[in-house]
């Protein structure tokens, strides 16, 4: 079925809420989890918040840390820019299976649809993708 699992994270409560329906997956198939944490920059009207490198890593560890606890072993990645490029970058550099991640809900109406970057990511993935709500 799935043999690596790549879970985007940032700071929104419905990326930590969808780490155990991850966890589910990734334990019944068996597959390889990688964490993904893109930090970027301040947008000036954006109602997504930066992430600083500092602020990813942290992410990054914590979230390893809780997958560890429910006896997963994840690898992190931690890369800078534009959060749907980089999350479909990394899921072509590490050839994976599946994206799974959250969304916030912001691209469900047509005012938001450019600004979600789930909606990017389903539009620019190079493998299937589920979305969390």
């Amino acid at each position: 079925m799935f043999k690596t699992v790549l879970f985007p994270i940032d700071q929104s409560r419905n990326s930590q809420d969808a780490l155990l329906k991850v966890a589910e997956l990734v334990k019944f198939c068996e597959a390889q989890l990688y964490l993904l944490t893109v930090s970027t920059e301040p947008k000036g009207d954006s109602e997504t918040p930066a992430m600083t490198s500092d602020a990813a890593e942290a992410l990054l560890s914590a979230a390893s840390q809780k997958f560890s606890e429910l006896e997963i072993n994840a690898e992190t990645v931690h890369r800078s820019g534009r959060p749907a490029f980089s999350i479909c970058d990394v899921a072509d550099e590490l050839d994976v299976d599946l994206i799974m991640m959250s969304c916030r809900g912001i691209g469900l109406s047509e005012d938001h649809t450019e600004e979600s970057v789930s909606n990017r990511v389903i539009n620019l993935s190079p493998c299937p993708v589920m979305v969390i709500p």
